[in-house]
């Protein structure tokens, strides 16, 4: 969840068409600067063999301690110096050597394709997502993920290597947006759950919109089989609205009108964001998950820094 690189920015040169969409080149092009993180991994919970140290102590390559013999121990463990110095039987114990899996679940709602500057969102929660693949595959970890929409969800299995990098990439190059509603946040992450094994390292990004107490529910079994690191996407406006005028906003279906000079309005509309962003941070707190920020404005290499 933590990462280290000598690469300061991505500085982009972001095309008209590549704020709004995102293409296969341009995710293509983010395994460069994406080769310098490190994924550190800081639980194991799973039970597959790979280049992790578990906190589970078993038969493994790496040894670990030494305790008293206890029925069903395996007598091939025998540790047989300690029991002459002790005179009493004790049994080696190892640390397994685990993989774990990476799982992104990128967020492709509606919601999501909007932004007053930078780039729409859903294309910087594609930038952050490409980036994370892209450095689990150079950590030679599995690679899964998930694209939900208004309309409907895709899983992509976790799988090793450059194929499934592309893979994932390729539903994020073609996820469609769709106009139904009976796919919602929570519905998402009780498909998530299903997906996700045990012990992987699950990453949501998403502006989290319709975050309701059963959507919390699924964050908390989440979080008890895995490491959840919450990434939020937002966009300037979302958190404070222009100042001083008369705002027209539209999605060419429906016009609102704005007038920022309501003081009481205004301080409503600020206050309602600040306890969206608290909540996502008091559950990130309370079940231990990882919670980062990030507008449609930052360098997505330097968020996840």
């Amino acid at each position: 969840m933590f990462f280290k690189t000598k690469i300061t920015s991505l500085k982009p040169e972001l095309k008209a068409a590549e704020r709004v969409t995102v293409t296969l080149k341009s995710l293509i092009d983010l395994a460069r600067p994406a080769s310098a993180l490190t994924l550190h991994h800081s639980s194991k919970r799973s039970g597959y063999s790979g280049g992790y140290v578990s906190r589970f102590k078993g038969r493994g390559m790496e040894f670990d301690e030494a305790r008293l013999y206890q029925p069903g121990d395996d007598i091939r463990s025998i540790d047989w110096r300690v029991t002459a110095r002790t005179g009493k039987t004790h049994t080696k114990l190892f640390r397994e050597e685990r993989e774990r899996p990476v799982f992104i679940s990128v967020d492709n709602r509606t919601t999501m394709h909007f932004a007053t500057r930078g780039v729409f969102k859903f294309v910087q929660a594609a930038r952050l997502a490409t980036l994370l693949a892209w450095a689990a595959q150079t950590n030679s970890d599995r690679i899964g993920g998930q694209v939900f929409t208004d309309s409907g969800c895709m899983e992509i299995k976790p799988q090793h290597g450059r194929y499934a990098v592309l893979r994932f990439l390729h539903s994020l190059v073609n996820a469609e947006t769709g106009s139904g509603t009976g796919i919602t946040l929570e519905h998402t992450l009780a498909r998530l759950i299903q997906h996700a094994r045990p012990g992987s390292l699950v990453y949501i990004i998403s502006d989290f919109r319709g975050l309701n107490v059963l959507a919390e529910k699924h964050l908390r079994r989440l979080s008890e089989h895995g490491d959840v690191v919450l990434i939020q996407i937002y966009d300037f406006l979302e958190s404070e609205l222009p100042s001083d005028g008369r705002y027209r906003f539209t999605d060419n279906d429906r016009d609102v009108v704005i007038d920022s000079h309501d003081r009481q309005r205004l301080s409503d509309y600020h206050q309602r964001f600040a306890a969206h962003c608290l909540r996502l941070e008091k559950l990130a707190e309370k079940f231990r998950m990882t919670y980062i920020q990030c507008s449609t404005t930052d360098d997505p290499l330097q968020t996840l820094l």
